[in-house]
């Protein structure tokens, strides 16, 4: 093969490798951008891709309408409550969890850390009769903390899994130097191993947040007090039983999105080393 082939199948490679790059792209995109431009259109109450990405009258007159609506408020401020609180909990749970199964040697360790990971091969759905019967049993249906404790309790399992590969990196030397210089565990923890671990807890809040952000089965399941249920819910409302008017719908969307951006763009830059650390040993 001469030396042209050979550099003619290099380049088509190439040109091949980013054009299903530019596809995947536009793929991911063209919905963000179409909602984005539906949510700017006056009583769009049909989904007409033939009208084009540029609306032909924009206006900003649905976002306010969303935000004024009843509740809609009170549901955001539940979900960011709820999102926040839980993923609180779960990093500090699952941090010190992680950190037993990695340092501490005891009968049966490996065991329970396998144990626990048998939870993430169960279907979350399976679940659900069950946790609202223990619900109700307990008297945490209708109760922001209730559902904030079944988020935190089934987030912990896949988080200690991956904080445990993060915590077998860090160096026992330090944790040794702390001890002889008068140091517990807890101050080890705290003050030494939290400071060390910002990639893989940073990893571990964004997984969470978006996770409690946007879950709506267990908090259509488990509230039903108007006042006390979630965005998400408040966004499937907007859906109206004959026609439904999607500027509303996208522009709910769209104000929904600000908190997971805002999450993603303050920790993003230690994301891609926390999910590479965390891999690494388990």
């Amino acid at each position: 093969m001469s030396r042209i082939s050979i550099a003619f199948d290099k380049y088509l490679k190439k040109i091949m490798v980013y054009l299903m790059i530019v596809l995947g792209a536009v793929g991911m995109v063209m919905p963000l951008l179409y909602m984005i431009s539906t949510s700017f259109k006056r009583y769009a109450y049909g989904l007409r891709f033939d009208a084009g990405l540029i609306p032909t009258n924009p206006t900003i007159s649905n976002y306010p309408r969303v935000w004024q609506l009843s509740h809609f408020q009170i549901y955001f401020t539940n979900s960011l409550f709820i999102a926040l609180t839980s993923v609180f909990f779960v990093v500090l749970f699952s941090a010190m969890m992680a950190y037993a199964f990695s340092r501490f040697e005891f009968p049966g360790r490996e065991i329970i850390f396998f144990s626990i990971l048998l939870v993430l091969m169960v279907p979350g759905m399976i679940g659900i009769i069950p946790q609202f019967l223990l619900a109700k049993t307990l008297g945490l249906r209708n109760s922001l903390w209730g559902l904030i404790i079944f988020y935190v309790a089934g987030s912990i399992p896949f988080n200690t899994f991956l904080l445990r590969g993060f915590f077998e990196t860090l160096p026992r030397e330090l944790e040794e130097a702390m001890l002889i210089d008068g140091g517990n565990y807890f101050t080890i923890f705290f003050r030494m191993v939290l400071p060390l671990s910002t990639p893989a807890l940073a990893t571990v809040s964004i997984f969470s947040f978006l996770g409690f952000w946007d879950e709506y089965i267990l908090a259509l399941t488990f509230i039903d007090d108007v006042s006390k249920r979630t965005l998400p819910i408040s966004i499937a409302l907007l859906h109206g039983q004959h026609a439904t008017e999607w500027g509303m719908v996208f522009a709910a969307s769209l104000i929904a999105v600000i908190p997971v951006i805002v999450i993603f763009v303050s920790l993003q830059r230690y994301f891609s080393g926390g999910i590479i650390a965390g891999a690494v040993k388990g």
